[in-house]
């Protein structure tokens, strides 16, 4: 392998068990020096159960790890930071009120209470020019945006000498523009020799940054491939076990009665600054209007304004002709509206119920005898949901939160669509999830879309909403910067819109 050197960790016959599931099973491993190594696997394939255990989260339960020929054990993570492995984590370790520089010292066991920031500061700049990372050392961490506290967590793990680094999804949280500059910063890291491990389930990002690839599905190994030598197609066969289809075919579809309109729409976000500016825009029974836009120009306070979580400053909003202004999220019960929220963790799930408990939540009255839930009919709703939207549980009565990130959002979508909803707010609904779980969920609201529902489907995903939608609208800093209809949409006058150009501004479908 070009550019590649010796083996810097070999992890052999690895084995981790959960209650009621082995996470990983019987999985062999290697780095080596000045490659870029990507983890791939569906979500709750085992990726990050590994990666844990070579950073001595979690001991496994059979196997051996050797770094740089020794057999290591790593009861914690200062263990796996002496041997030089650092991790970044999915969800940033760090303490927002606390500087940068604060955050990185920290994490370094050389620096104590006499340490002068300044010289801290001096060594953070280094490492900030010297790998292309763009951070104010005196920012609070609560003062920067989400890339730049990645570029923290990166500078703290290369601060205490890390030549062995895992980044687990690294690019879930960030802009195109981020990953980009990422993406830099690693190929630096690897020209150095450092070993890099990318945990993803991104294939075409994974295909662009990777040397070696390691394919992982239900905790075992499929295979290790050089990147140069596979294929998105045969790399996500090995993923799944099957083939994948990227592009899903739309039916025809009638278009019905005008199901939501907003007129002149204002909001306010959490800081007080204005979200969203006088949108407007009308949605249609059996079409998916498509909201593209980059992170941060309103889209989360688009949905909640629609879902009647945030109240809009200015404006009207009205479901099948009757003005809703101000309405409340109960009040949608009954107006027959259907939310899969930008956040499934927070915002979708109640983590501590069980898997049937999360699927009644919308229809809890009708499964009551007095005053007591009817355990017998519960539980036959639930088997049959989680059979229809193909929700891989241990057990109904297993609690949400031991679910992949893929199965909660199957979990979502059961609660949601199995109450043939008339309008369906959609937001960022495949954000995270693997190849084939996105799959799934494109394919499901397609089906909705058939069935006459009128689907607001908002994300940041550029090909998912050509693929998916009938019109799409662009939002730009809170504006809408035009709607096209997509089959005359060009990807070029969509990135303009993006970028706050407005292509066609007089432009209205419907």
């Amino acid at each position: 392998m070009i550019g590649s050197g010796g083996v810097v960790v070999e992890m052999k016959g690895i084995v981790k068990r959960f209650p009621g599931v082995v996470a990983n099973d019987h999985v062999d491993l290697d780095l080596r020096s000045g490659e870029i190594h990507a983890l791939l696997g569906e979500n709750g394939a085992g990726k990050t159960t590994l990666m844990n255990i070579l950073y001595g989260l979690y001991r496994a339960d059979e196997g051996y790890i050797k770094v740089k020929g020794r057999q290591v054990a790593l009861g914690s993570p200062k263990d796996a930071i002496a041997l030089g492995i650092g991790m970044i984590h999915q969800h940033f370790t760090l303490i927002p009120p606390m500087t940068a520089t604060e955050n990185i010292m920290l994490g370094s066991k050389s620096e104590g209470v006499l340490t002068d920031p300044k010289r801290v500061e001096e060594a953070i700049s280094r490492l900030c020019e010297k790998y292309g990372l763009r951070v104010d050392p005196k920012a609070r961490i609560w003062q920067l945006s989400v890339g730049e506290q990645q570029r923290v967590e990166i500078i703290k793990a290369l601060y205490v000498g890390a030549n062995i680094l895992i980044l687990d999804e690294p690019t879930a949280v960030l802009t195109p523009q981020e990953t980009d500059q990422l993406f830099t910063t690693l190929r630096q890291m690897k020209k150095e020799g450092k070993a890099l491990v990318f945990i993803s389930h991104k294939l075409d990002e994974v295909l662009a940054i990777s040397d070696r690839i390691t394919v992982l599905r239900k905790g075992r190994a499929i295979s290790t491939v050089d990147t140069a030598e596979t294929s998105k197609i045969e790399l996500a066969k090995m993923m799944v076990g099957r083939d994948v289809v990227f592009r899903l075919s739309k039916a025809t579809v009638q278009k019905g009665g005008e199901a939501l309109k907003l007129e002149g729409v204002s909001a306010l976000d959490d800081r007080g600054l204005q979200a969203l500016k006088n949108v407007s825009l009308s949605m249609f029974e059996g079409e998916i209007l498509g909201v593209a836009g980059v992170a941060g120009n309103g889209q989360q306070q688009l949905a909640q304004v629609l879902m009647g979580i945030r109240k809009p400053t200015a404006g009207r909003i009205f479901i099948r002709g009757r003005e809703m202004t101000g309405y409340t999220p109960a009040d949608l019960l009954e107006l027959d509206v259907s939310y899969i929220p930008e956040d499934r963790i927070e915002s979708g799930a109640i983590l501590d119920l069980s898997v049937s408990d999360n699927l009644i939540l919308k229809v809890y009255p009708a499964m009551t005898k007095g005053l007591f839930l009817d355990r017998s009919a519960v539980a036959k709703y639930a088997d049959r949901l989680i059979k229809d939207f193909d929700v891989v549980t241990p057990s109904k009565d297993s609690l949400a939160k031991t679910l992949s990130g893929g199965n909660i959002q199957r979990l979502i979508l059961a609660r949601e669509l199995s109450l043939e909803p008339g309008i369906v707010v959609a937001s960022q609904p495949t954000r995270g999830l693997d190849v084939g779980a996105t799959e799934y969920i494109r394919r499901k609201l397609l089906v909705e879309r058939e069935r006459g529902s009128a689907i607001l489907l908002i994300s940041e995903d550029l090909e998912e909403i050509m693929s998916l939608s009938d019109r799409i609208a662009v939002l730009y800093e809170g504006r809408i910067m035009g709607i096209v209809p997509t089959e005359k949409a060009k990807i070029e006058e969509i990135g303009l819109m993006m970028a706050g150009t407005s292509v066609r501004p007089d432009e209205e479908a419907g």
